[in-house]
């Protein structure tokens, strides 16, 4: 399906049906990360987690990790002296010595840019106007927020087609049907 990536398929493999994989977001791979004190590729990411996850309740493995990479492994300020995995993290056994391993590592985002005026405020904007019908390239600019930029606002509105998002019939933008 368009706009459904790796992650999403697995994250409803996983929360749905309950199949035995490893959903690898922001705060998973931080804790691969730290705890094998290693800059991880996605690819090297996806493998650990499967590995850790294997013979264990999908759901909750998947849950469990969630919750302690957003709770206690955090970013910023983590608490190690209250994470389960405090025992064999070789980071934590480095005295947290910089780099932090989970910065760079696969799935690990950095600071966002800022919302306000970006490519994803208007890409919203814009979807948010489809769902009432269609709009014209001729309005799309100012849907979009950027009455001044025209060619900026066609830009973006086309990654929205290339994501499958939208069409471009007839002069106008819409919602596949």
């Amino acid at each position: 399906m368009p706009g459904i990536g790796p992650y999403t398929a697995r994250a409803v493999a996983v929360f749905a049906f309950e199949q035995s994989q490893a959903v690898v977001d922001t705060n998973i791979a931080r804790i691969l990360a730290r705890v094998s004190r290693k800059t991880l590729k996605r690819a090297q990411a996806q493998r650990l987690a499967d590995e850790w996850a294997a013979g264990h309740d999908p759901w909750m493995w998947n849950q469990a990790f969630l919750d302690v990479g957003a709770t206690i492994c955090r970013a910023r300020n983590p608490s190690c002296d209250r994470c389960p995995f405090s025992t064999v993290c070789r980071w934590r056994a480095s005295d947290l010595r910089p780099p932090d391993p989970a910065l760079g590592s696969a799935s690990v985002s950095g600071r966002q840019s800022r919302f306000e005026g970006s490519d994803r405020q208007g890409r919203g904007r814009l979807v948010r106007a489809l769902r009432e019908g269609p709009v014209s390239v001729d309005d799309v600019a100012a849907v979009m927020g950027w009455a001044g930029d025209a060619p900026r606002a066609r830009q973006v509105a086309g990654t929205l087609v290339a994501d499958g998002l939208t069409e471009l019939v007839e002069g106008s933008y819409r919602l596949p049907s």
